[in-house]
């Protein structure tokens, strides 16, 4: 697992992929600081994260689209099939490898609340360190999902698109559920939405139910993930 996971972080940094990721990241990340705090004289975060929330709908594909689909297109697949690991320890390496990536660049965008001592005296870092714990639990869902859907197809532009598809169902479904009349649905759409539960961390409250969706939300994903190729192995 450790060599796998090894393999992937180098990979990141010997080919433009992790380069492109943290570009697009910071570049993005800097210009809805600057619009949502800077511009706005405030030092309430919470209206940035919601919108870097929608901003990682695009942003990351770019890191997980090749996880398993560059495998299958390079066919290097079978040297990782055949390789004394396990599936598990072969999902989790380049699940890991792609959250290392992700938490790291999000971590070198938090230098930005250095400039909140301009417009508050006194910020509210409870609600900061929510917003960011939140967030980063957030990320890590949608990496789960961007590896299980590289690893249904050996094209990079599909599991992009495939990927947006269903982060932005997830995302749209808080949208939608104040369209909806039935109160079953509603009810179903708010348990289901990523943005619903990413709300409380926004006001500063560490909430273990949201916790616990989120890891659950990885475990489902990475396991699916591990379910494929278990077919593709005994194919």
């Amino acid at each position: 697992m450790l060599a796998i996971y090894k393999r992937e972080m180098r990979s990141y940094f010997t080919t433009p992929t992790g380069y492109i990721f943290a570009a697009v990241f910071l570049c993005a990340s800097g210009f809805l600081f600057a619009f949502s705090t800077l511009q706005m004289k405030t030092a309430d975060v919470s209206s940035y994260y919601q919108f870097l929330l929608y901003a990682y709908i695009i942003i990351i594909p770019l890191l997980t689209m090749r996880s398993f689909a560059e495998e299958k297109k390079n066919g290097t697949e079978q040297l990782l099939l055949t390789s004394p690991v396990s599936l598990f320890s072969m999902v989790m390496a380049k699940f890991l490898a792609a959250f290392t990536m992700f938490a790291g660049t999000l971590l070198v965008s938090c230098t930005y609340f250095f400039v909140l001592g301009a417009f508050a005296t006194n910020p509210n870092w409870a609600k900061i360190l929510g917003c960011t714990f939140g967030i980063m639990l957030v990320g890590m869902c949608f990496i789960a999902i961007g590896v299980f859907v590289s690893s249904l197809t050996e094209s990079l532009f599909v599991a992009a698109i495939g990927t947006i598809g269903i982060l932005a169902g997830l995302v749209v479904a808080a949208v939608l559920n104040s369209l909806i009349d039935s109160y079953l649905l509603r009810v179903i759409l708010d348990w289901l939405s990523i943005y619903s539960r990413y709300l409380n961390f926004t006001r500063g409250i560490f909430d273990i139910a949201s916790l616990i969706y989120y890891i659950s939300i990885c475990i489902v994903f990475l396991f699916l993930t591990v379910r494929t190729y278990e077919k593709r192995r005994l194919a």
